[in-house]
This record gives C-alpha cells, sequence and structure tokens, in this order.
C-alpha cells in the first residue's frame, strides 16, 4: 500500500471536508426528488454513477488495471459482496430520508466508526485499546436504550451502521481502488438498475422521462454520488488517514441538524440519551484515534 502524500495537506483536508459535506447535503438533494419511489432513485444512482465513472476512466487512462481487476474471480466475487451491501445502504437511507428517519439515519452513521472498530476486532484479530473498548461500549449502551424503548427507528440505525461497516471491511480485504472498485460495483449493479427502470416503465410508473427538471435531478444523482467518494479518495492520498476520519463526523451532524432544524423530527428523552452516549463514546474515540497518530512513525516527505 502506498503511503499517503502527506506534502499536500491543505488540499487534501478541502477535499476531506467537502467530502463529508456533500454527503451530509444529501438529504436536501433527496428531497427534490420527493415522490420518485426509492428503488428508482437506487437505479438511476447506479447507472448514472457508472457512466460518470467510466467516463473518468477513460479521462484518467484507468482502463487496463480496472479489467485486471475484473477478471479476477476472488475480486469480483468481493465486489459483488461490497455492492450488494452499498445498494443496500443507499435504499435504505433514502427511504429513511423520505419517511421521516433522519434522526435514525444520522445515528446510525455516528455508531458507524464505533462499528468499525468492533468489526476489525471480530473480523479482523485487532486489538481492542481500553478507550476504543470504553467508546464501543457506551454505544452499546445507547443504542440497547434505544432498543428497550420500543423506539421503531433503531433498525434503520443498525442497518445503516452495518451495512456502511461490512462494506468498508469487504473493500480493506480487496485491491482495487475507489474508483475502480466503485465503478466494477456499478457495473455489477447495472443489469438490475436497468430492470428496474424498464419494469417500471412497463408499468406505466417511471418517473424518467416525463419532466426535463426531473430528469435533470435524476442525472444528477451520478455525480452526487461518485462525486463525494472520489473526493474522499483523493484526500485519503494527501494526508495521514488518522486526520481524515476526524471529519467523518461532520455528514452525520449535519444529518441531524437537518432533521431537527429543517424537518421538525422530534427529540425524545431516550434519543437523547442516545446521542449523549454515542457522542461521548465518539469523543473518547477521537482522543484515542489522535494519541495513536501522534506515536504512529510519520512517513518519509
Amino acid at each position: 500500500m502506498t503511503a499517503p502524500d502527506c506534502r499536500d495537506p491543505r488540499t487534501g483536508m478541502a477535499l476531506g471536508i467537502g467530502a463529508y459535506v456533500l454527503w451530509g447535503g444529501l438529504p436536501l438533494f433527496l428531497k427534490l426528488l420527493a415522490g420518485v419511489p426509492a428503488l428508482q432513485i437506487l437505479a438511476h444512482r447506479a447507472l448514472w454513477s457508472l457512466a460518470l465513472l467510466a467516463g473518468a476512466a477513460t479521462l484518467l487512462g484507468r482502463w487496463p488495471p480496472i479489467l485486471a481487476h475484473a477478471r479476477n474471480r476472488r475480486t469480483l466475487i468481493m465486489l459483488a459482496a461490497s455492492a450488494t451491501l452499498i445498494a443496500t445502504n443507499w435504499l435504505i437511507y433514502i427511504w429513511a430520508v423520505f419517511d421521516g428517519q433522519m434522526l435514525a439515519a444520522s445515528l446510525g452513521y455516528f455508531i458507524n466508526p464505533l462499528v468499525n472498530v468492533a468489526l476489525g476486532v471480530a473480523v479482523l484479530g485487532e486489538r481492542l485499546r481500553r478507550l476504543q473498548a470504553l467508546a464501543v461500549g457506551l454505544a452499546a449502551v445507547g443504542v440497547s436504550a434505544m432498543a428497550l424503548s420500543g423506539a421503531g427507528g433503531i433498525w434503520i440505525s443498525l442497518a445503516l451502521a452495518l451495512t456502511f461497516g461490512v462494506y468498508g471491511l469487504v473493500r480493506k480485504l480487496v485491491a482495487p481502488d475507489a474508483l475502480a472498485g466503485l465503478l466494477i460495483e456499478t457495473a455489477l449493479l447495472a443489469p438490475l438498475a436497468i430492470g428496474c427502470i424498464l419494469w417500471s416503465a412497463g408499468q406505466g410508473e417511471s418517473a424518467f422521462g416525463h419532466a426535463p427538471g426531473l430528469d435533470a435531478l435524476l442525472i444528477m444523482s451520478g455525480a452526487v454520488t461518485a462525486a463525494p467518494l472520489l473526493m474522499f479518495a483523493a484526500a485519503a492520498r494527501r494526508m495521514r488517514y488518522a486526520t481524515l476520519g476526524l471529519f467523518q463526523y461532520i455528514a452525520p451532524t449535519m444529518l441531524f441538524l437537518e432533521s431537527v432544524l429543517l424537518f421538525g423530527e422530534r427529540m425524545t428523552a431516550v434519543h437523547i440519551f442516545t446521542f449523549a452516549c454515542i457522542w461521548i463514546g465518539l469523543a473518547i474515540y477521537a482522543i484515542d484515534g489522535l494519541r495513536g497518530a501522534r506515536i504512529e512513525p510519520q512517513p518519509p516527505e
């Protein structure tokens, strides 16, 4: 694995923050598509992302390594699994936004870093440091409180955290970088996406092809999907990953604020307790990450 080029941290920081801000603002874009079934939005996200990524691969001359990865049977199986996970994550997220469950979605992405820690221990055999164990324990207390309260949105939080966490784990175990991996994933999803769109059209329920403004938004969903992923990958090459990881709280914080301030979701006592547990756990996790970054050897200039 190539060490990040930490000689360009300002550009990396701008790209990293930009990626997370775009992710945090995604519900505002999705609200413009209100009335379009979530499955159709997912299909258009996959298809138009594929078109954008194929164009990027052509401009960058990346087709030879991408095709080499696509011919590797193990890589293809792993990317089929990751494609299924990210498509499931996207579908649940879109549905949560339309169903007024953005608080639950934000909780899921707040939990995600701690789920990643737990998956690293359970699957990769990584050792859990004391502060990490405390952070994961606090998250478990918060999630348990919400589950025991009977709050219906907890399944959304856990589904989003687990699908994205396992997606990241699978992608960690395969060779392709962000562009190649996402292009192959969307190519694998493309037949299902095309089938969904054609079936909807056959039923007279297709949202595409009736209003130029809506068509433009559906096409734009490809860029809205792919751009932050590519920006994140570029940021990761320009700055320390531990530092970049601190930016991941931007998106769920924006989602939390949008849900309460813009869309009027109600914060209950259980929500407050659960979020407090998660936020304290994340603060401990961030402190532990910063301590680890200070003692980790710096890459050579």
